[in-house]
């Protein structure tokens, strides 16, 4: 990972552990309103670790390390907006019991040190985290985060807290009622649960604001200690915008749709003095819709100190007619007079991003019915005169325009990166003939686009920023099939200079990738990278295959068939890939595996379309002579797991099956499950048809089932796949189930990820060898 400085005169390098022992995801912690929390520190649980972290300047100069302790219990750091400083948290190992240490780094010569005495939380950290807020890799935080007079803003554990401990016996049994609450949330897990959970959520989510000098470590205290999960500086340092939760807390909820507030105060002397909002618990929240109430409570980045927030036209709800679905509302400081009615839109609110005038920005609605997404030019001083600039399906990976690049303002603010009228726009560059990454100039005044940088033919580069602020010379990474990816400083001219000397992982496997291109027996066109393994060549014999797949939903099939991967990219084996079975002289496809039709309906078909879609892609390789298709595995991760068992249940194209953390009864998930909008009790056929469990007498191929014991993702509960299991046992199947000691929804720990691939390998040369 690389993450530029705001000037891009520097690159924050980052190596992560891959893998780290079980014993990390092993360490108690503390499950609260859908987070967990580790009681030593009284923050969120770590379950990953970073190796190094290096910065790299861009002219050439020598890199400097970070002079951080080498133990490998430090998170992602945070860029001052100048580029002097860097700030992290340490998760663990710090000593003090309550809190993680906060750390402040001089970027120029790596000096580290420890901010005395002070333990920060991040408790309340990531579902409120929304995308608006996110300037460059690393920048910013939730809870920890740059003021306009360089210091640091952070919450800190608050003195004398007691120790997060869980009482020895519960005061009595669980109760819940229903108080005739509508409620049609998703099955979460690790919930509040007991008058006991909520005291240690309390205890866990209450933080104190305070403000850090990083050159003298000096601390100030910020206003009261609260159940802080948001706070944002004004542009003009004069006051902060608080959000915190209030009790009593949700037990059907996690704590993101908790009760809370948004306040602003007087910076300096942290006194409540004006009130944005007081939201109920947002437990009755339409399926696919939003709360009511303000949401989105942000500071107008390029004005002074201006709140803007969206509401809700239609209650929230996207079934209900309304001729506007959103508004957005301003406040002025000082906050004495009412906050008035910027514009409204037809459709709902999905992004903001503000330019650097005063009061402009680029604003994107999104049509649900339609699955559309609308961009458009806004002037606060004048709303009805927005114009379009970029209007297109959200499937529409060939005419995405997109993302703007932004800037990171000295008040720690961001805004669109902006040249007079112009700005910078980079995408993925999808083609028929694979993605090829660009970075456009593009003319607000006039539409026009300017192309500044795309992809060689022969490789995958993509921009990372400009370099040292110049426009011309940029920082890209590049990767080929025979080359890693590294980094390079390319000019205006072409020539280009490395930076970064990353060698081959694994020299020895010398696979190649191809892309390949076939159609449905509905005429839908479907792509798929395939991975050979080393030493294949054409007219050989056939191979084993693995079909690895995630089915994506879509409204058309124009943007279905579109191509969205690269053959060019550099073929690397880490984690649990399923790529590992190239070095069993396997073939591994990705194949696209498109849902499409009306999104109110498109599941009743569900079954059949992944059913084609599979048939194709072996169909095609089969008949190239490629693959063997008596010896074809099928696999999946998530829903990705439901696609396989599904396969299994209504198909006899495989040999065997793999599935991971999936979902498998779609009645344990009865308000809608991906973008299926009905209830269980709206379409129990449908609920039923691609369920899985449901036709388990039908799965006669091997079926493999692996899960996380401590998966935490809405729906995909462990005992799907262990009652899955049951039901095959039940009518005499063949089936392997795995649980995997306490890992999630993804397998990160050394141990598991090694038993994964030995699973996967086993099971595939069990039922489909590789060599008969």
């Amino acid at each position: 990972m690389a993450a530029p400085s705001p000037d891009g005169s520097r690159l924050l390098l980052i190596e992560p552990e891959p893998n780290p022992p079980v014993m990390l995801l092993g360490r108690p912690h503390l499950a609260l309103g859908g987070v967990r929390v580790d009681p030593a520190t009284g923050g969120l649980r770590c379950t990953s670790r970073i190796a190094s972290f290096r910065v790299l300047p861009v002219d050439g100069r020598p890199e400097v390390p970070l002079r951080l302790p080498d133990d490998r219990s430090f998170g992602v750091p945070v860029w001052s907006p100048g580029g002097r400083w860097l700030a992290l948290a340490r998760h663990f190992g710090g000593g003090l019991g309550t809190g993680k240490e906060l750390w402040t780094v001089d970027a120029a010569s790596g000096e580290a040190r420890a901010v005395p005495g002070l333990g920060v939380t991040d408790t309340l950290s990531g579902p409120s985290w929304t995308p608006d807020t996110v300037a460059l890799p690393g920048q910013p935080l939730p809870m920890l985060r740059w003021a306009p007079d360089g210091r640091l803003l952070a919450a800190a554990v608050p003195s004398g807290r007691p120790p997060l401990a869980r009482a020895a016996m519960p005061e009595g049994p669980y109760v819940e009622d229903t108080n005739g609450k509508r409620s049609q949330a998703q099955t979460f897990q690790g919930l509040l649960a007991s008058a006991e959970d909520d005291r240690l959520f309390q205890l866990a989510a209450t933080s104190q604001l305070v403000r850090v000098d990083p050159a003298s470590g000096a601390v100030e205290r910020i206003g009261e200690p609260g159940l802080l999960y948001r706070f944002e500086p004004s542009p003009d340092g004069r006051w902060l915008l608080v959000e915190r939760l209030q009790p009593p807390f949700s037990h059907r909820v996690p704590w993101s749709d908790f009760a809370c507030r948004s306040e602003v105060w007087d910076a300096a002397s942290g006194r409540p003095v004006a009130l944005v909002a007081d939201r109920p618990v947002a437990d009755e929240v339409p399926r696919h819709g939003v709360p009511t109430g303000a949401r989105g409570v942000r500071w107008l980045a390029n004005r002074d100190a201006t709140l803007t927030w969206i509401e809700a036209l239609d209650g929230g709800d996207p079934t209900v007619e309304a001729p506007h679905r959103e508004r957005l509302l301003r406040w002025d400081a000082p906050f004495r007079e009412a906050p008035e009615e910027a514009l409204r839109m037809r459709h709902r609110i999905v992004d903001r991003r503000w330019l650097a005038a005063p009061e402009r920005l680029l604003l994107t609605e999104l049509d649900i019915d339609r699955r559309w997404r609308t961009t458009w030019f806004v002037d606060l001083a004048d709303p009805d005169a927005r114009r379009v600039l970029f209007d297109l399906s959200v499937n529409d990976a060939y005419g995405d325009p997109g993302a703007p690049l932004m800037a990171l303002r000295p008040s720690g603010h961001t805004v669109v990166r902006q040249d007079g009228d112009a700005i910078y726009l980079t995408g993925a560059g999808a083609s028929r003939e694979g993605a090829r990454p660009f970075l456009d100039r593009y003319d607000l005044a006039t539409g026009q686009t300017q192309r500044l940088f795309q992809s060689a033919a022969d490789a995958y580069e993509r921009f990372v920023c400009f370099a040292g602020g110049a426009r011309d010379r940029i920082v890209i990474e590049r990767e080929s099939p025979t080359e890693p990816a590294n980094l390079h400083v390319v000019s205006g001219s072409g020539d280009r200079r490395p930076l970064t000397p990353r060698p081959d992982p694994h020299p020895e496997l010398g696979a190649t990738t191809r892309l390949i291109r076939y159609r449905r027996d509905d005429g839908v066109p479907l792509s798929g990278l395939l991975a050979l393994p080393p030493g294949w060549c054409p007219g050989g014999p056939p191979l084993p295959l693995l079909l690895w797949a995630y089915p994506l939903d879509y409204s058309d099939p124009a943007t279905a068939g579109q191509v969205r991967g690269s053959e060019r990219t550099f073929t690397r084996v880490e984690g649990a890939s399923p790529l590992w079975l190239l070095f069993r002289g396997w073939a591994v496809v990705y194949a696209s595996m498109p849902v499409i039709g009306d999104p109110e309906t498109m599941n009743d078909t569900f079954v059949d379309q992944v059913v084609a879609s599979a048939r194709a892609a072996v169909d095609e390789l089969a008949e190239s002579g490629v693959v063997d298709r008596r010896r074809v595995v099928v696999g999946g991760h998530s829903y990705g797991g439901l696609m396989t068992a599904t396969l299994l249940a209504h198909s006899d194209l495989f040999a065997a099956g793999i599935a991971r953390s999936g979902a498998y009864n779609r009645t344990l998930t009865p308000f809608g499950f991906q973008t299926e909008r009905r209830s269980y009790w709206e379409a129990p056929d449908v609920y039923h048809r691609v369920s899985p469990f449901s036709h388990a007498d039908r799965i006669r191929a091997p079926l493999l089932l692996i899960h996380g014991a401590a998966d935490n993702n809405p729906g995909t509960f462990p005992i799907q796949s262990e009652r899955l299991f049951q039901a095959i046992q039940g009518h005499g199947g063949t089936a392997r189930l795995v649980v995997l000691p306490f890992e999630d929804h993804s397998y990160l720990s050394r141990e598991s990820v090694l038993h994964v691939i030995a699973e996967m390998l086993d099971w595939t040369e069990r039922h489909a060898p590789a060599r008969e």
